[in-house]
C-alpha cells in the first residue's frame, strides 16, 4: 500500500487495546447502552515498536485481512451514529501480548458484552465460542467457515457457511435443475475430498438408495483431457462436481472441461474456495466457458450500502474496500441493528430481512444428533451460485 494508507492504518490502530467507540447523536449516553465486542487478529504488538509502525512500505499481508475487516467495522459504526441507540463498541486484538482472550475472560473484561462479532479462527474461535456459551452471549463468527468441533452451543452463529452446507446447496441445485443429466463427482485423494464425497453420498442416499445417479471418479493430480473425455457422454448434458479444494486440481479439470465442452456439454461446479483461484479468471485461457461455485457472500456493489461504504472508505482510508471490509461492515451493521431492535429476543430475529445490508441470510439451527436438547450451532444456509465467465463473476442462482 502507499504511504497515505499506512498513515490511515496508523491512525486507525494506534489507540486500540481495546478501542471504545460510541455510536450516538446526543452528548449524553441514553439507556440502554448496547455493548458490542469486535475481535480480529491485528498483531499490533508485532507490527508496532512503541508508537512506530515497523513496516514502511506496506501493511504486511498477514494482518491485511484483519485490518480490512476492522476498517469495515469502523465504517459501519460511523453509519450507526445516525440512529438514536447508544452503542458502546470495543475492538480487541486477539493477538495482543498483554490482553489475550483468556486474560480478558479471567479479568471479566468481556462480561458486559451483549454481542460478540469476530473474524477469528482456531484457538481464538474456540475460546470465544466457549465464553459465549458460558455467558449466553451471541457470538457472530463472521468469516470462519468451520465450527472446529463445537457442539451444544445455541449462541454460536456461523455466517460463512461450512463445507457441508455448501455441498447441501450444490446438491439441491443439481436436484432442481439437472436431475435428468449425467452427474459426476470428480475427486482426488485427501481428507477434505473424503469429507466432500461423504456429504454427497449422505444426501443422495437418505432413504437407503440413490435419488440421483451420481458417479464418483477418482483422479490424480495429472488429470488429462483424454481421461475426462473417456468418462463423459457426448449425447447427454454432463454435470461435473469438482470435489476438491486444491487449486491445481481445479485448474486442471476446468482446462480439460473447456477443451471438450463444444462436443461434450458440461456444467462444472467447484468448491467454495474456487473463487480465489486465479487460473479460473484468465480471460484468454477459457473464453466463453463458465465455472460455478457457491458462496454466502455476494453483492454487485450497486446497492445503497455498497455505495455508502465505498465513499466513506475512500474518504477515511484513500482506498477501495476489499471483500473483508465488506464483511466487517455487514456483520457489525446488521447484527448491531438487530440487537438494538430485539435486545430481549435477539437469537430469534437473526434471519430478519428488515435490516438487510448486502447479502441474504437464512440462519438455521444445526443438530448433529436429532435427539439433542439444544442446537450445536446456528448456521447460514443461504448460498449463492456464482458464475465465473471471461474473468468476471455474476450471480447464477
Amino acid at each position: 500500500m502507499k504511504k497515505k494508507i499506512i498513515i490511515a492504518f496508523f491512525l486507525l490502530v494506534a489507540g486500540f487495546g481495546p478501542m471504545k467507540l460510541y455510536a450516538q447523536n446526543d452528548t449524553a449516553i441514553k439507556q440502554p447502552v448496547y455493548q458490542v465486542g469486535i475481535f480480529a487478529p491485528l498483531y499490533l504488538d508485532s507490527v508496532f515498536t512503541k508508537n512506530t509502525f515497523r513496516y514502511k512500505e506496506a501493511i504486511p499481508r498477514f494482518i491485511a485481512p484483519a485490518v480490512d475487516f476492522v476498517q469495515g467495522a469502523l465504517t459501519a459504526l460511523d453509519s450507526l451514529q445516525a440512529g438514536d441507540d447508544s452503542i458502546h463498541a470495543s475492538i480487541f486484538d486477539t493477538k495482543s501480548y498483554t490482553e489475550k482472550i483468556p486474560d480478558l475472560i479471567r479479568n471479566k473484561k468481556l462480561d458486559s458484552l451483549n454481542l460478540i462479532i469476530g473474524s477469528v479462527r482456531d484457538e481464538d474461535f474456540l475460546q470465544l465460542a466457549a465464553f459465549a456459551r458460558q455467558k449466553n452471549i451471541p457470538f457472530i463468527s463472521a468469516t470462519y467457515p468451520n465450527v472446529s468441533g463445537v457442539s451444544a452451543n445455541p449462541f454460536l452463529v456461523v455466517m460463512n457457511s461450512t463445507l457441508k452446507a455448501h455441498c447441501d446447496a450444490i446438491y439441491s441445485y443439481i436436484l432442481q435443475n439437472h436431475g435428468t443429466d449425467k452427474i459426476y463427482l470428480f475427486r482426488q485423494k485427501g481428507r477434505q475430498e473424503d469429507m466432500v464425497a461423504a456429504y454427497f453420498k449422505q444426501m443422495n442416499e437418505q432413504d437407503g438408495k440413490p435419488l440421483l445417479v451420481m458417479e464418483t471418479i477418482n483422479v490424480d493430480e495429472n488429470l488429462t483431457t483424454a481421461f475426462l473425455k473417456s468418462k463423459l457422454d457426448s449425447n447427454r448434458k454432463n454435470v461435473i462436481i469438482g470435489g476438491s479444494l486444491d487449486e491445481t486440481f481445479a485448474g486442471n479439470i476446468a482446462k480439460a472441461c473447456y477443451e471438450i465442452n463444444k462436443s461434450y456439454p458440461i456444467t462444472l461446479i467447484g468448491m467454495p474456495n474456487w473463487d480465489n483461484f486465479s487460473a479460473l479468471y484468465n480471460k484468454k485461457a477459457m473464453p466463453g466457458f463458465p465455472v460455478y461455485f457457491t458462496t454466502p457472500f455476494f453483492t454487485d456493489k450497486t446497492d445503497a450500502f455498497s455505495k455508502s461504504l465505498t465513499a466513506a472508505y475512500y474518504k477515511n482510508y484513500r482506498a477501495k474496500p476489499t471483500d473483508m471490509a465488506y464483511k466487517g461492515f455487514e456483520s457489525v451493521y446488521l447484527f448491531t441493528k438487530l440487537l438494538t431492535k430485539n435486545p430481549a429476543d435477539f437469537m430469534n430475529h437473526i434471519s430478519d430481512k428488515t435490516e438487510k445490508v448486502f447479502c441474504d441470510y437464512n440462519f438455521k439451527a444445526v443438530k448433529l444428533n436429532d435427539k439433542a436438547a439444544v442446537p450445536d450451532y446456528i448456521e447460514n444456509k443461504h448460498l449463492y451460485l456464482i458464475k465465473i465467465l471471461n474473468g468476471s463473476i455474476s450471480k447464477a442462482w
